[in-house]
């Protein structure tokens, strides 16, 4: 009996033994994935501190071209009118709180603000938890203080709530943005404003600002920022007076995605391309702003605060942004700010020498 038992004890201990080599062999092939953040992270990522206190965070949900198509985007300009959308605005800012987004981007040229409110009310999400950000248009900018203030209304009515944390003048639009900008100190003491802030400032523009009697400068400074468009000494010179810069087309509308310098160290991290720009962006100490209408890819997109770059690759990534895209983004801003005007398509008050790298 006890020969038995050993018997069988032995032929127990290989059977686990040959199990354990079986599911060796089949693993081996396969890349452990490292540690993703949660959504309940996300909910709670790190912050920037502003000058007025606010603690701003450091990722959020862009809602351009989500759900709608702005009429005078480049696409729907290219394509002769509003191109068609795969999901509503409710929709995906829906999915971007379920996913754990806190800080939501919005705009008035966005035409979705109330689409986003919709999806806030519904969210159950409280409203001390969320960071809201809006932009005033060009257009309201040009009509002047009533037509902003009205607007300001109309924005917090469309998204559900009583204040904006930060409200934004979108472009710097000619021998009005400085009123405009004023406007926006007037109505930030009703407390409907918690911070104001400015997109798409060159260097002179913010000058313009303090030579004209600002006295509660820019808390942000929202423009184009991957390593793609680093203009380094721009983004200097904010830095220097405080400006916190917020980062749109942080991920280059995907354009970047098989660019050989960011897929070779993605996947020395074993990481997605999207997540190596959105890196580069925080570790850079600037706001990420990615968007996506795909739940998979809001999730992914967020996955950026548990691993580091190096030096070296940093600096890859830094020296990608080339003479010519500093040219194009020259040409871009002289063009954008009469954007949607009565002056549009026209260089009239122009800064036809600005600070461009």
């Amino acid at each position: 009996a006890m020969r038995l038992a050993v018997y069988w004890s032995i032929c127990g201990m290989a059977l686990r033994l040959t199990t354990l080599f079986s599911l060796y062999k089949f693993a081996r092939p396969f890349k452990v994935s490292p540690i993703r953040m949660s959504s309940s992270s996300l909910s709670n990522p790190p912050t920037l501190a502003l000058r007025n206190g606010l603690k701003h965070p450091v990722i959020g949900f862009g809602t351009y071209k989500v759900g709608v198509i702005p009429a005078s985007a480049s696409s729907a300009v290219a394509s002769g009118g509003p191109s068609s959308v795969e999901r509503t605005a409710e929709e995906c800012v829906a999915d971007a709180l379920d996913v754990g987004y806190r800080f939501i981007e919005c705009a008035q040229f966005y035409a979705n603000e109330s689409e986003v409110g919709k999806a806030i009310a519904k969210s159950g999400v409280d409203r001390k938890d969320l960071f809201i950000c809006s932009k005033v248009w060009t257009t309201t900018i040009e009509q002047g203080p009533q037509a902003i203030e009205e607007q300001l209304m109309k924005t917090l009515a469309d998204l559900g709530t009583d204040y904006v944390d930060l409200y934004l003048i979108h472009w710097p639009v000619p021998g009005k943005h400085v009123e405009a900008y004023k406007t926006l100190e007037k109505l930030a003491d009703s407390g409907k404003i918690k911070g104001i802030g400015v997109s798409n400032y060159a260097w002179e523009d913010y000058v313009e600002l303090k030579e004209n009697g600002v006295k509660n400068l820019p808390l942000v400074n929202q423009i184009e920022i991957n390593p793609f468009l680093y203009r380094k000494n721009t983004i200097s010179k904010f830095a220097e007076e405080g400006v916190v810069l917020q980062s749109y087309r942080s991920l280059r509308d995907g354009k970047a995605f098989d660019d050989p310098t960011v897929v070779r160290i993605a996947e020395s991290h074993n990481r997605s391309a999207a997540q190596i720009l959105g890196r580069w962006c925080v570790q850079k100490g600037f706001v990420y702003i990615p968007k996506s209408v795909k739940k998979e890819r809001m999730v992914e997109n967020s996955e950026v605060f548990d691993f580091e770059l190096s030096e070296a690759e940093m600096a890859e990534l830094d020296s990608l942004t080339t003479p010519k895209a500093i040219e194009t983004f020259g040409s871009l801003y002289r063009k954008c700010v009469n954007r949607d005007t009565s002056k549009d398509g026209t260089l009239d008050g122009v800064k036809m020498t600005i600070t461009e790298d």
